[in-house]
């Protein structure tokens, strides 16, 4: 056993990391000018090529889900097969039905706990902003995407706070795929407004396994 920041990870546990979530877990492309039939890019593909032998990476991920149904599903699909990490994505669509940030924290809360007493490491992921073309040349669009983007904000900070308080790593997907100024989703990792490109699900990958790589050496080593 070892531990990190406040808690303790089982380190005797396999290297096993399940990538878990919904639609941006599963890596969803929705149909483009360049690619009319769209794609499945899941970011543990590529988290997979990072981490290479020090790590097995198994994607968890189902378009449309809510959190209160990811919730339901974790025991199943998660805990039993017992990871040593779990990198948890989930409120996006619970968002788009306009549920309580404190709410979708409940259920967050809820899986970060039951892979702690497991003995998993989990790992919280903020929700990605959105992109809307053209949204702000009214003032009714600029007022629906101020509390859009407001919303994310509140469900961010209680998803760092909690990281914070855990005293575990955490990754900030939003910040590191919006764009400075509007904090709308950057055109280069926006698919369709909501969902990543290749590029946005490559950098994914790259936040989780610069946390993951230095753990994996120490479990090898302790």
């Amino acid at each position: 056993m070892k531990t990190l920041g406040l808690h303790v990870v089982d380190m005797n546990r396999s290297t096993l990391v399940i990538c878990f979530g919904d639609s941006l877990t599963a890596g969803f492309q929705s149909p483009t000018r360049d690619n009319p039939t769209g794609a499945e890019t899941p970011y543990g593909r590529f988290l997979q090529s990072s981490l290479g032998d020090a790590a097995e990476v198994r994607t968890s991920g189902m378009c449309g889900e809510l959190t209160s149904e990811m919730v339901m599903r974790f025991q199943r699909d998660v805990l039993s097969h017992a990871p040593a990490y779990v990198p948890i994505l989930g409120g996006t669509n619970d968002l788009g039905w306009n549920t309580l940030p404190s709410e979708i924290m409940r259920n967050l809360v809820t899986m970060y706990e039951q892979a702690l007493a497991m003995g998993s490491l989990p790992l919280p992921v903020t929700i990605p902003s959105i992109r809307i073309e053209d949204g702000s040349e009214s003032g009714e669009g600029r007022e629906w995407i101020a509390g859009h983007l407001a919303r994310r904000h509140e469900l961010n900070r209680l998803i760092q706070d909690y990281a914070d308080t855990k005293g575990i790593g955490h990754v900030d997907l939003f910040t590191a795929t919006a764009e400075s100024e509007s904090g709308q989703l950057a055109s280069i990792y926006s698919n369709d407004g909501i969902h990543l490109t290749t590029a946005g699900y490559q950098l994914f990958a790259n936040m989780v396994a610069q946390i993951l790589q230095p753990l994996l050496a120490r479990s090898t080593t302790s």
